[in-house]
This record gives C-alpha cells, structure tokens and sequence, in this order.
C-alpha cells in the first residue's frame, strides 16, 4: 500500500479559498463545502486519525438541498452554516431559517435549529444522508480512493453504525441523534413541526470507534461549547499569549490571525497530555513533522516557549535506534512525520513513523539551544541533551556516509522521498540548466543547519562549564564553515550553489535557500552583501516575498510548488538572515511584502502562493492546494516581528538585546506580555523611543543589534540565529 511520503505528485484543487470549509481540532478536522455538506466527489469529508469517517453528509429539508445565505465561522473547531429551506411552490420566499451549528474533534456534533418566520407552523422532513469509507487520508487527498477491506452499515435503535475491518484493524463510526430514524440506505430521517414564530432544535453526533471501542466526544449532547476541552484550551491559550498593539491594520490582522491558527494546531499527546506539540498544518497535516514542527515552535518562542519543550520532548520520543530501510529510520535521527491511518497503531506512541528528513536532525539541537536561550529550566535542557547529542552523532556518521564533513541525502528505498530537505518535491532541486539533481546531495542551507546546531551544542556545553565539549563543537562549526564558503561558492555568479551533487559539484541554481544560509550564519561577511543582493533583486523578489527560484533559471515555474513560488516560512527566514548581517532595508521590504500579501489572503499567510510578480497581477496569486493553515507560515509573522525589533534575549547570561529597526509604515508598537525568564516583559516603540517594562531582575537591556559569537579559527560574522 502506498504511504503518504511517497507521493512525488500534486494533489488535486480543493477549489478557491471560498469554496471549503476545513474545521480543527486535536486529531480530527472536518472539510466540506460552503454549505455546510460533504461532498462524495470532493476531497470532503470528516476525519480522525488520518483515516475518512464520513465520506458523504448531506442534509435535505423536504427532499430539497436548503439555499445557502452565509457561513459563520467562529472558532477553529466550529462553524455556522446558515441557510433557507427551499420556497414552497407557489412562493417566491421561504419562511424557514436552517442553521447548522457544527463543532469537530474526536468525531462530530452538530446542532440543528429551524427558525419558522411564518405565523402558522411549518411541518417538514429532515434527512440527512451518510457514508464513511474510512479512507486513508492521502488517498482522498490525491483522487486515488479505492475500497478495502469488509465494509457494513447497521440501522438501529442507536442510529447507523459504519464498520470497515481491514488486515485486522477495525475501523467505525456511529451517527445518532434523539428521535431519528435509522435507514438501512445510511440516511437519518425525522418528521418535524416548527411552531409558528418558534424554533425546533435537534442534535447529531458522529463518534469514531477503533478496535470495536468507540472514542468519547468532547462534544456531549446538551453541554454548553464554552464548557468543553477544545473551547478551555483554545481561551487558556489566548489569555496566555502576548498582546501586540499597533495601528497598522494589516500587521495587526495577521497577528491576530496567527494567534488563532497556532492555537488551533496545537496536538496534544493522549499519554502525555501536559506536553504540547505543533502539527505542521490543516487539513492534510494534522499530525506531528520534524521540519516543520521544530521551525513553528522556534519562530513561536516569542508566543509560547511551552511549544519548543513539548516539540523536542515529542520528537526525541521517537527518535531512531536502528536501521530500517523502509522508513529511511537510522540510530538518532529525527523523525520526518508520523502518521496514524488503518496500516498504523493508534496512538502517538505507536504511530507509523518516516524518518526521511535530511535536516530535522540539526534543527532539532538548534532548537534546543535556543529554547535555553530564552530561559528553558535547565534540568529540561539537561534531559533533553542525550537526544542532541544523538542527533549530532547521526549528522556525523550516518548524515556524511562518505566523511567529507558534509550532511547529505539519499533515500534507502524508492519507498522513500527522493529529496529531503524543505524542496522535497521530485523536481525541487534542479541545476540552472533544469537538470534534476543526482543524490547523495548536500543541500546549502543543511550545512548552515548543522553549523548552527554546533554553535548551539557549543554554547550549552559553555553554560554547563563543559569546556572541552565547547571547544570541540566550536572547532567542528569553523571547519565546516571554512569547508562551505570554499565549496558552495560560485565566483563567477556571486551566490552560492543550491547544493553539491552526487559527484560533487555545485549545484548552480539560483535559489532561496541560500537565505536560510545567512539565518544560520555560515556565510562569510565578504560574500553577503552579494547574497543579499540577489535575493532582491528582480529574478528573486516579486514585490510581495522571494521566489523559491530565480525567474532566470530553466526549471522557473511560477505556478509550481518548489521552483519559482513564495512560500512565507521561507521569506521570514531569510528576513532574519538579512537582518543579522545588516541588510535592514532589505529585511524591512521582506517584511512588508509579506505584510501586504497577507491582506489579500484575509489576514492569514498561507503555505505558499504563485511567484508571479506584483507588476503583471497587483495581488498575489494563491497556490490551489495550498494548506491553509499551515504551521510555519501562521508562526512566519512572528519570526518577522522578533526581526524587526531586533529582540534577542540570552537568559543564561541575563542580557537581553534590543534594537528595534521598524520601518514607518507601520508605526507605533507596543508588545505586551513576551514570557521570558518567568517574567511577562513588555516592548514598546514609540516616536522612535524604545522602552521596556518588568524585565527579570538583574538582567541588562543591550540596547544594540546582538554581536557575533565566533567560533575559533574564522572570520567575524553574525553566527546566531534568532
């Protein structure tokens, strides 16, 4: 059976961003149509644990699909479908108001209510017709569903109850609601009369079963949604967040937007319930990656520091002990995505695990390091360090198979993604000509991962008083750095190569990625002003973000997924890199770029959109299948604002640097409530004055842009991420 790390396709339109609907929560989401239906043609449906329940949810009011009026959407978890029944003939209006009131996680609820305007009762027929077919998620994501296994509906005094048993995992769901009649065709039915003026109201659930035990709704019949798990955590979570005030309406949207989204796709291990985790984004990946789990919750430092504990903590659960194949699984690395469909186990502890990802592995001691940064306990960093430590010894023995100093991939099967770092998509990493790369390849920005991941293990060993283990990191992180700006430098062009081939040369593609090469600090300072240069210039920056590739290159494609498109996560990452060599101007037009784009997608960044630049369309061009939320582009904003304060705190040295670089647009800006260090700080620029409030005691406020820290044996450059 195919798995979803091995599609190297496109998957098809879920239609404009006003066509679906998608609902979150936990291990659960719901997409359907505007109308509130699920769709059997469409990629619709309802679903729990990577696995389609409802295939098919379709209400009818008087055998009559009711007429749509509006869409209300509320939370993350819950939406308002508001509609009209169908005028009765001989009418030119109908007097029956249909709201649909669903809320999704671990199942289902919806709560019907019909509204008669009319001054004599209306009498009428609901139905509402259900399938499930309990497919794997990915099978509905690239059209290729198909039946499997024993499938079977029941009628009964509880409602329908849908099984499938396949290679002995059992799989169900039951729909029931007081009152209703249960069909054998796997429709509901009631007769219903709505008083005159007055309302009638009636509730359906859909709860999953596996392995014949059917999962608790979080939405019990009757109990008011305030008072439920989703609803306590989504309002703990924004009672804890930082409070942002600015009177630019675009940044203040987006950062509004982002507080919900990253709120929404917060996972939650069922064994460990204290620890909190980020999944990568909505509706395909609502599930645990390394990559892009690791890059949200560094970016969300700034909202939540909990994110980055119960990341890594999640991450070195399931980090590998031995080699298999299949997986692409090696003793100590880290994860690339877990999945939980009907060939899997069913929970996170056992959960079907890929682990081709060439980078999860650096970025996971990056993370860590910087989590200590902004005041991790470190007994928690101590406990998490064996798993760094692993992690490093993979990228030094199973990460550089062929020991010349690089990490490079190559996927142990065809089973496995053929690329894998960020551009993992089959025609991701490409020569300028358009030729496809031949593995092992050594990416460009992977080796700036790993350089920073030895500054950040040398710099915990420091705080540890380990001086030896300091000293060898920081030896390790300047040779590595002195080998790339030898090897990954293109003269003749003035950037460096996407990566070294499989026989060792460049890979001479100008590309995004060497942005994420100045985040890291690899780069030598002779060569950035080159770097940055390009990375704005008319080949690469479109007016609203950075394409993934040059415009000028032969596999430039503005519409394709990793070859000349925008992807905000990328963009605010190479923001921050400019930021740190001293590119403010360019780093601000990044910013407000992305800023502005974001007013054209309702105040949300999506996963990514089309290259094509802001002279030929005067708005940015979404990509069609585009998640929506996605997590690092709702944590991008995040990681732009911290760029333009210049906010960089070190708690184990109890300094705090502060230098803030605000372009005028946007104005005044107050940040309240930042945690750090056990205290909640807050940030305010005004007039071009900068002040701060409740800083931890004995700390310093450096009011200047953080300096280098400068592994022995190199040049001076800005070596620290933030």
């Amino acid at each position: 059976m195919p798995v979803g790390w091995t599609f190297a396709g496109e998957p098809p339109s879920l239609g404009s961003p006003g066509g679906t609907v998608t609902l979150v929560e936990g291990a659960g989401f719901c997409v359907c149509g505007r109308t509130g239906d699920i769709h059997p043609e469409q990629p619709h449906g309802l679903f729990f644990r990577d696995t389609r329940l409802l295939s098919q949810w379709l209400l009818l009011v008087d055998d009559a699909a009711p007429e749509p009026l509006a869409t209300m959407e509320s939370e993350p978890f819950a939406t308002t479908f508001v509609a009209r029944a169908r005028p009765r003939a001989g009418r030119a209006d109908s007097t029956l108001l249909v709201l649909r009131h669903r809320y999704v996680g671990d199942g289902m609820r919806e709560d019907l209510v019909l509204r008669n305007l009319a001054a004599e009762p209306a009498a009428c027929t609901l139905s509402v017709a259900v399938s499930a077919d309990f497919a794997d998620l990915f099978e509905v994501k690239e059209s290729r569903v198909r039946p499997r296994g024993e499938h079977r509906v029941d009628a009964g005094a509880d409602g329908l109850r849908f099984t499938r048993t396949w290679r002995g995992d059992a799989r169900g769901c039951r729909v029931h609601a007081e009152g209703w009649t249960a069909n054998a065709d796997g429709t509901l039915t009631v007769d219903v009369v709505v008083p005159a003026r007055g309302e009638w109201s009636g509730t359906l659930q859909v709860q999953p079963s596996v392995d014949g035990v059917e999962v608790p709704s979080r939405y019990a019949s009757g109990e008011p949604v305030e008072r439920t798990i989703p609803s306590q955590r989504l309002r703990e979570w924004r009672l804890a967040n930082p409070v942002v005030h600015t009177a630019h309406g675009g940044l203040a949207a987006l950062l509004e937007r982002t507080e919900e989204d990253l709120g929404a796709l917060r996972i939650f291990d069922p064994e460990h319930p204290d620890r909190v985790a980020v999944a990568a984004g909505a509706p395909w990946f609502m599930t645990v990656f390394g990559r892009d789990s690791l890059l949200t919750a560094w970016m969300a430092l700034l909202v939540d520091p909990t994110l980055a504990l119960g990341t890594l903590r999640t991450l070195a659960r399931f980090q590998g002990t031995e080699i298999e194949p299949r997986s692409d699984q090696e003793p100590g690395k880290i994860l690339h995505e877990m999945r939980f469909g009907s060939d899997s186990a069913h929970s996170l502890a056992g959960g079907t695990v890929y682990y081709g990802s060439i980078d999860a592995s650096p970025l996971f001691v990056m993370l860590l390091g910087e989590a200590a940064s902004w005041g991790a306990d470190p007994a928690d960093v101590a406990e998490l360090l064996p798993a760094a430590d692993r992690a490093l010894e993979w990228a030094e023995t199973y990460g550089d198979r062929d020991g010349d100093g690089y990490v490079e991939y190559e996927r142990a099967t065809d089973r496995g993604l053929r690329n894998q770092g960020w551009k993992d998509s089959f025609d991701g990493v490409t020569s300028a000509d358009g030729r496809i790369a031949d593995t092992p390849i050594a990416l460009a920005e992977v080796q700036g991962y790993a350089y920073a991941a030895y500054i950040a293990r040398a710099q915990l060993a420091r705080q540890a008083g380990d001086d030896p283990t300091a000293q060898r990191w920081a030896e390790r992180a300047a040779s590595l750095r002195t080998a790339f700006n030898r090897d990954f430098w293109l003269p003749d062009r003035g950037w460096f190569a996407l990566g070294l081939d499989r026989d060792k040369r460049p890979i001479d593609s100008l590309a995004s990625n060497m942005g994420h090469c100045l985040w890291t600090g690899i780069i030598d300072e002779d060569k950035a002003a080159a770097v940055a240069e390009h990375l704005l210039s008319p080949e690469m920056f479109t007016g609203w973000g950075v394409r993934t590739l040059a415009s000028s290159m032969a596999a430039y494609n503005p519409m394709s997924y990793h070859n000349g498109s925008v992807w905000p996560h990328d963009n605010a990452l190479i923001a921050a890199g400019l930021m740190r060599y001293g590119f403010v101007e360019h780093a601000q037009r990044i910013a407000g770029g992305l800023i502005e784009a974001s007013t054209h997608f309702g105040g949300r960044l999506p996963e990514l959109f089309c290259g094509f630049d802001r002279t030929e369309f005067d708005t940015p061009i979404p990509y069609p299948t585009s998640c929506s939320p996605q997590a690092w582009a709702a944590a991008s904003p995040l990681l732009l604002l911290r760029t333009l304060l210049r906010f960089d705190p070190a708690v184990p040295d109890s300094r705090v640097w502060l230098a803030p670089e605000l372009p005028p647009e946007l104005g005044d800006l107050a940040l309240e409530r930042v945690s750090l260090a056990g205290a909640r700080v807050t940030v305010t620029v005004a007039g071009g004055v900068v002040q701060t409030q409740d800083l931890p005691p004995r700390f310093e406020l450096v009011r200047a842009a953080r300096p280098a820290v400068v592994p022995s044996g190199t040049s001076p450059s800005t070596d620290r991420t933030s």
